[in-house]
């Protein structure tokens, strides 16, 4: 099969004007509450894109650990890829693709880290072996081997044994969206695309894209 023959019609759903939610979050909320419900395997997936001081794009798959009104949390290690663009460019966009549901929810906005209590609390309810981990890698350096990650947790598995503390370098950030769009396929790729854009008086505009 030629690449350009892949193709699927969309057919489950439909998303119109007068069905949704007045309020973005409260929208995303009973898009998750479906997606629970559909067992999406990873269902906290989304692509996190990011971009450098000079405009250059970067895109990789992070989990979602929590959300509300004021934004969507991740965590990661402030000294990779990401946490540079960030501390360069504080505008970012997650993206969730629920293949099942022929959903894509698209999250642009403002992104800074969270509190150091807040990451301490959520560091601290991980695995043991995520918490070694966090030392354990240099994310994002060039690496000789494995083996430097083999050898890496070795060692702070004996420094630390069970009392792992959080690494200053390791933490989470929040996206404080300004506007998110909820896209739910159509057949014909006559999608429907709902985008809530938050107004300087704190609320949502709704209006509908061409798709």
């Amino acid at each position: 099969m030629k690449i350009a023959d892949i193709r699927t019609d969309y057919k489950l759903k439909s998303l119109d004007e007068k069905d949704v939610a007045p309020d973005a979050i409260n929208q995303f909320t009973n898009w998750w509450n479906e997606a629970l419900d559909s067992s999406i395997d990873e269902v906290n997936a989304m692509t996190l894109a990011t971009a450098s001081k000079e405009g250059m794009p970067s895109a990789r798959i992070v989990l979602l650990k929590g959300y509300t009104e004021s934004g969507f949390v991740f965590f990661t290690n402030y000294n990779s890829k990401k946490g540079k663009d960030i501390a360069e460019n504080n505008h970012a966009t997650l993206l969730f693709f629920w293949k099942k549901l022929e959903r894509q929810v698209n999250i642009s906005g403002i992104i800074e880290k969270i509190s150091d209590e807040e990451s301490d609390a959520y560091f601290y309810s991980r695995p043991l072996g995520s918490r070694i981990g966090a030392w354990s890698s240099p994310q994002s350096k060039v690496i000789d081997d494995r083996q430097v990650l083999e050898d890496n947790a070795a060692k702070y598995t004996e420094q630390f044994g069970k009392n792992v503390p959080r690494p200053p370098y390791w933490g989470g950030y929040i996206v404080k969206p300004q506007r998110i769009e909820f896209w739910q396929g159509r057949p014909s790729r006559l999608h429907d695309r709902i985008l809530y854009t938050l107004t300087d008086k704190g609320t949502w505009q709704i209006e509908r894209l061409a798709p």
